[in-house]
This record gives structure tokens, sequence and C-alpha cells, in this order.
């Protein structure tokens, strides 16, 4: 790979390959748009009618965690920094427990369409307001389209997306993810095939991948300082993951949509082997990544931009005489982003019709609710195309996103869990306790974002461009520092006291701590506000019964007695809020009749 432009480009067979790819995706929310009848009620289009079983849906949730940033930034990452990313498969492990027993028995027993709904049962209708914003704001703004520079692929990869969306549902959005997960697969290992092959035998890429420092897997430093320890990502990882899996409408939306909590759950354990061998294939790119470019590094060498674009990169390099591979890649990092992208667009429409429209707009028909989540569809569609075009002028990407999330997910993931946990959690309580880890994690995630943190708490590993011929004399002694760092180095005397002790928190912690403030302050404020006085009903809690029920084969807990039940206790809770009860009751009833035919 020595000379700057030896590199493959796009030939017809990629653009074929691409195609195809769009067009299966399109023919699925084709299929769904018309299959059994179409979408008849806004619980179809949202819900899937509630009829989905695991596997199909255990395969959508991999999917749709393994957007764009997983197939360019994950193997990127272990490139710079060696594959102590691995240890993310105990935290997933952790993860998937915590969504399956904690928050999935929870959330369907109560039948919900939106997460958020739970905030309105469980304390007020505010919070489900807070909720939701604060839901709409951290989805929309995620940057989903990235690392290439293919403007009529990011456009296509939109318009096809929202078409499908639009047309077929959740449905639709599942079974393309089904399909999406499947090229992801075979993208993900032709390169890794390639590489074994290109290196002579998987020996050489281990070897080389140990002594170039890669296989750093145990790195038990207890300090939250530095990025990526076993604790900053067991710890961490797991709080920031257990507010995507376990809270964040766009997964939750999916495992509710299950036939029975058995399915469910199994679709929550099942995806968890899904995130397995994704880390394994992601670790093994990279590792091929170090082995084949450990002479000569194309980031320092100035031959690509961004450490994402080093895949499209090796990708171009290693299969120029393989027409239509490159193409299945870029088909495997767009499935990664049309499901990423589809989920999001199908739970906003979910969020802004249950929680936005349905409650203040009485006197609609499920038909026209219909309708207007297709509409929604569509527009949170085309702000997710306008997102992609402003994510291409940023860069940074795998941390900016995360670090995003963590600061919403983190402060929402902590009001979950107080509902669900603690029984004498108030709403006034909630609320202050979301206000303020919410404003802690924003003070942290934007510090850290305008100090970056210095290279001895990263710990980036050397890159060398020894074997490179090319002529790069000047700039070889800045070329490994971080661009962030070099700019900010050079004003070095003005690091406040705070950059090198607060806003130098690994990127993992600023979840945790969002998490546990919200947690103690709500606890607090609640326990002085008179939350011991309040009586909570049980069904918003989670209970032994809840765990016991593992391992009782009943099958009793389908959703048929969850409706009729809600309908009757309902009228009979009394009257603290009254308008409240009366919407509550307006919609069970509604269900059961809109329902009937399906349960």
């Amino acid at each position: 790979p020595g000379e700057p432009r030896g590199m493959g480009r796009f030939s017809v067979w990629d653009y074929v390959v691409f195609a195809a790819m769009l067009l299966v995706s399109a023919a699925i929310g084709i299929y769904y748009a018309f299959a059994g009848g179409g979408q008849k009620t806004s619980k179809d289009f949202l819900m899937g009618g509630r009829s989905m079983s695991a596997l199909p849906v255990a395969l959508s949730l991999t999917a749709s965690f393994m957007s764009a940033v997983t197939v360019l930034g994950t193997p990127a990452e272990i490139y710079r920094y060696g594959a102590i990313f691995c240890i993310f498969a105990i935290t997933y492990a952790l993860v998937v427990l915590c969504s399956a027993e904690i928050f999935l028995p929870v959330f369907y027993r109560l039948g919900i369409t939106s997460t958020y709904e739970y905030l309105e049962l469980r304390f007020n209708k505010y919070l489900r307001l807070c909720g939701t914003v604060l839901f709409i704001i951290q989805t929309a703004s995620k940057p989903q389209i990235t690392g290439f520079d293919l403007w009529g692929a990011v456009v296509a990869t939109g318009v096809v997306c929202t078409f499908y969306c639009t047309l077929g549902g959740l449905k639709a959005v599942v079974w393309t993810d089904v399909f999406q997960v499947g090229i992801m697969v075979a993208g993900f290992s032709s390169v890794i095939i390639r590489a074994v092959v290109v290196q002579e035998g998987i020996g050489r890429i281990v070897n080389d991948s140990y002594h170039g420092g890669r296989l750093n897997f145990w790195d038990f430093n207890p300090n939250p300082l530095q990025r990526h320890t076993f604790w900053t990502i067991v710890i961490g990882g797991t709080f920031t993951w257990t507010g995507i899996y376990g809270v964040n409408q766009s997964q939750v939306q999916r495992y509710i949509a299950c036939k029975s909590r058995f399915h469910a759950k199994m679709s929550l354990y099942i995806n968890l082997v899904g995130l397995w061998a994704i880390l394994v294939c992601a670790t093994l790119c990279g590792l091929s990544l170090y082995s084949i470019y450990k002479d000569c590094d194309p980031w320092s060498a100035k031959q690509v931009s961004a450490l994402d674009q080093l895949m499209p990169y090796l990708v171009l390099d290693i299969f120029k005489d393989f027409p239509g591979m490159p193409g299945l890649f870029v088909a495997s990092a767009y499935s990664g982003t049309l499901s990423t992208v589809s989920s999001s667009i199908n739970a906003l429409a979910a969020v802004t019709v249950e929680d936005l429209i349905r409650p203040y707009f009485r006197s609609l028909s499920e038909k026209k609710l219909s309708w207007i989540s297709m509409g929604m569809s569509l527009f949170y569609g085309g702000v997710c195309i306008a997102m992609a075009a402003l994510a291409s002028l940023l860069g940074a990407l795998l941390q900016a996103a995360l670090s995003i999330f963590g600061m919403v997910g983190g402060p929402l993931l902590g009001l979950f869990a107080l509902g669900i946990l603690c029984s004498f959690a108030n709403g006034i309580g909630a609320f202050v306790g979301l206000v303020t880890g919410f404003v802690v994690s924003l003070w942290v995630g934007i510090g850290s974002q305008i100090y970056p943190p210095l290279p001895e708490r990263t710990l980036p590993l050397p890159l060398s461009t020894a074997g490179c011929n090319i002529s790069i004399s000047s700039n070889l002694t800045t070329s490994t520092a971080n661009p962030l760092t070099t700019i900010f180095s050079t004003q070095a005397p003005e690091r406040p006291v705070l950059a090198d002790r607060w806003y130098s928190l690994s990127y993992l912690y600023f979840s945790t701590l969002g998490t546990l403030i919200t947690i103690v302050v709500g606890m607090i404020i609640s326990l002085l506000t008179g939350g011991l006085k309040q009586n909570t009903d049980r069904k918003f809690l989670l209970t032994k019964e809840d765990f016991l029920s593992n391992f009782s084969r009943s099958k009793s807990d389908t959703k048929v007695v969850v409706l009729s039940w809600k309908t009757s206790t309902n009228a009979a809770e009394g009257t603290d809020n009254p308008a409240f009860s009366h919407i509550e009751m307006d919609v069970a009833t509604d269900k059961n009749k809109v329902n009937g035919l399906h349960i």
C-alpha cells in the first residue's frame, strides 16, 4: 500500500450490490404495507399488532445497535486503543440481564406503546412530557450516517428508510433489520477472511497485534479518569447501554411488540449472542487493520482524514481486484445506518403519536391516528436526513455520539429506575432528580468536549509510518498526536484545574453519574416531600413475583389479562386526579375494542 493513489475505486458492480440492498429493504416495506390487510390501526403500525416472535425481534435489536458507528468506528477504535474494547462483552451481558429482569417485566405487564406512558402512570403527566422531549432531542440529534462522502448514497439511504418506515410500520422495520443483519455479517466476514488470506494466516495477525501492544485486555486501573479500563467499561458501560436497552423507546418498543413475555425475554437473550458475535467481528477487523498497516499508518500519513475512514480504506485496498466486494462492505455499513435510522424514525413516530397527540386530541379515530403515525414517520425521516448532512460536517464520531447519549440517557435511566425500584419516589422528587442529573451530566459532557482529556488519560497506542515511501518528513512529529489535542496543547497553560480532574472523567461514566445523581437526589427529595405517605400501585413496581415467574412455565401472562384487568382497576382506583384517570379509562377501553381481533 505504498503509492498514495494505488487505491481501488468504486466499480459498476459495487453500485449494483449497494442498490440491490436498498431495493430489498424497500420491497420488504411494501410487502408489510399490504400484507395481512395493511396497517389498520396506529397500534398495528407502531407495535406490529403485538404479534412478533423472539428471533426476528432479537436480530432487529442487534441490527439497530449495530449502526455505521459499529461497522466503521469500533475497528478503528481497536486499531487506535487496542482490544480492551472486548471487555464490553461482559458489559453487554449485564445490560441484557438488567433490561430483561428489571425493566421488561413492568413495561410488558402494563402493555404500553410508549415507554414514557409509564412515567405518567407512575408519576404525572409533566414528567411524561419531560421524558418525551428529552428522548426526541436525543434521538433526532444522534448523528447516523458517516464515513462516506457519497451524497447520493446518503440521500438514497434516507429516502428508502423513510419510505419503508412510513409504509410498513414496525413489522417492516423489524424484518428489514433481519435482512440487514445478514448483510452486515457478510460484510464483516468478507473483510476478515480476505485479511487473513492477505496476511497468510490468522496467527500472523494475532502475533503482530501482540507485539504492537494491541492485546491489552486486562487493565484493572481503578482511576475513573482513564478512558477505557476494566472498571470504566464494566461499570460505566453498563449504565450507558442500559439507558439504551432498558428504557430507550426504539429498543423497548420492539421487545414489547412480542407475543408473550417469554418471547420478549428470549428476544433480549438471543440478541446478546448477536452482540457478542458482532463484537468479535469488529475486534478481528480492528486487529487485521493493525496487522496490515502496522508499518504504514494511513491516518498519520494523511491518506485518510479521520479514523472512521480506515475501514473503507482497507476495503478498497484489499479488494481492489474483486468487483462488487467494496460495494458489499459499503452496503453493510449503510445497512447499519438504515437499521438505526429506521428504528429511530419508528420510535420517534410512536412517541409523538402516543405522548404528544393522543392525550390531547381524544376525538381522533384509530384510522386517523394510523395516518398521523405515517405522517410523523415521513417527517422524522426528513429530520434524520438533515441531521446526516450536519453530521458530515462534524467529526470525532463514536465519542460524540456516545457522550450525548450518556448525557441524556443517564438521567432518564435514573428516572425509570426510581419509578420501578423505589415505591416511595414521588413526582416532585423524580422531577428534581431528573433536572439535577441532567444539569450535572451536561456540565461534565460539554466541559469534556471543550477541554478534551490529555493523551495520558486516553492512552492511544503508538502508530508507525516508518514503512511508507511517501515523502512526509515535515509532519512526522505531530502526526501521531490526536488532532484535537494538538489544537489545545498550544494553549496548555490555560487548562483550568477542573479540566484535568472533573472534565477528564471517562466518557462512559457520564451516564453513570447522571443515573446515580438522579436516583439519589430523587430519593432524598421524595422522602422530604412525604413520599412514604403515598401508596403506589404494585403493578408499577418490580415485585418478587416478576422474578420468580421466570421459573414457572405458565402462559397466563399474556396481554388479554393485562388489558381487561386494567380497565376494571382504573375505574376502581379512586380519583386522585380526575382528568388523568378519565383519560386512562378511555384509552384502556379503546384498546380492548381495537385489539379484540388480534388477541
